[in-house]
């Protein structure tokens, strides 16, 4: 009654997982699941999805569900999974644990077909394992990012995600390996039928809001999705992960006579480079000047048929971090 699309489930126990999931179907309701470690021992993504889990996000409990001759990930004996260090750098090591094309992996692509199960990966939400100085300095952070939320992205052992105590070229390494195993999965899973949403779980870990979202579309093109399977991605699937519950047809997500006008509009072509949809636009060389400028950055947002000044709400953040910067008497961000 009061509009809500669906619930967001953490850790619970199965036959509390399975409750919440069948009271969720029974008021036409979606669901998703964050499978972090400490439920997979029980419940991994296979067995959730089975119970009527309609949507994956992140990569918790599928990795569970393909393992060989186990299926609790090895943690070293000194595991402590209340620091954050440990837990991000261990859970990397997982890329070993699964075969791309094994009979596991291709059962439990099948299983989620069976389902209808949408896939989430939020992969911008931990991309800084795979290079922590890039996060770090993104083109966007000096103006678009609160000092406030910075202190809270520095390493830290209380703010969650802040684990960065002391990442080395290994963790990196195998982040970049698990992300090269989790993406054939996504894109093997998209290749067989199934469907992907993007979406990005900002505010941790680097990951800021609205470049996000943009990050987590480039890496998509890097799992093997084509520029328009990602705009889909971005558009209709989102659209049926939430109407399709509810036995409604969708209401937004293509552009089409009778749905709702949701649409950026940008003087670029982002088939040719999704760069250009970020805020910060891209750098290209202007061949008649011989100097680089930043094109493209979504010029307007149509929502629900207004229509905003992107570039004016991208100034009013502009505008929140300079004043910020004033009251603490600084002019950039601290560096460390």
């Amino acid at each position: 009654r009061k509009g809500i699309d669906g619930l967001k489930i953490f850790n619970f126990p199965p036959g509390v997982l399975a409750a919440l999931l069948d009271e969720a179907k029974e008021h036409d309701l979606g669901s998703t699941a964050h499978l972090a470690q400490l439920m997979v021992a029980e419940t991994n993504a296979r067995q959730a999805v089975a119970m009527g889990l309609g949507t994956v996000t992140h990569f918790y409990g599928i990795f569970e569900s393909m393992y060989d001759d186990h299926d609790v990930q090895t943690w070293p004996h000194d595991m402590n999974y209340n620091d954050e260090q440990d837990r991000f750098t261990q859970v990397a090591r997982q890329w070993t644990l699964v075969e791309q094309g094994s009979d596991a992996w291709n059962d439990l692509i099948q299983h989620f077909l069976e389902h209808r199960a949408f896939l989430d990966p939020t992969m911008t939400a931990y991309l800084a394992g795979r290079d922590v100085m890039r996060a770090r300095n993104a083109d966007w952070h000096e103006r678009y990012t609160l000092p406030s939320l910075w202190d809270f992205y520095v390493p830290s052992r209380t703010n969650h995600g802040s684990y960065y105590f002391d990442w080395t070229t290994a963790d990196e390494v195998a982040w970049k390996r698990f992300y090269r195993k989790w993406m054939d999965f996504v894109d093997d899973y998209k290749d067989a039928g199934g469907r992907i949403t993007v979406s990005a779980d900002a505010a941790f870990i680097y990951n800021q809001y609205g470049f996000g979202y943009i990050e987590e579309m480039e890496l998509m093109q890097e799992a093997g999705l084509t520029p328009l399977e990602v705009i889909r991605a971005a558009t209709l699937h989102p659209a049926q992960a939430l109407f399709e519950p509810k036995g409604e047809p969708i209401q937004f997500g293509v552009v089409r006579p009778g749905l709702l006008a949701d649409m950026v509009i940008i003087d670029e072509n982002p088939l040719q480079n999704l760069k250009v949809l970020y805020g910060t636009g891209h750098v290209r060389l202007n061949d008649e000047t011989q100097q680089p400028e930043r094109v493209g950055g979504v010029k307007y947002t149509i929502k629900d048929g207004i229509v905003y000044d992107a570039r004016r709400l991208l100034r009013d953040v502009e505008e929140m971090v300079e004043r910020q910067k004033v009251e603490r008497g600084i002019s950039e961000l601290p560096s460390y």
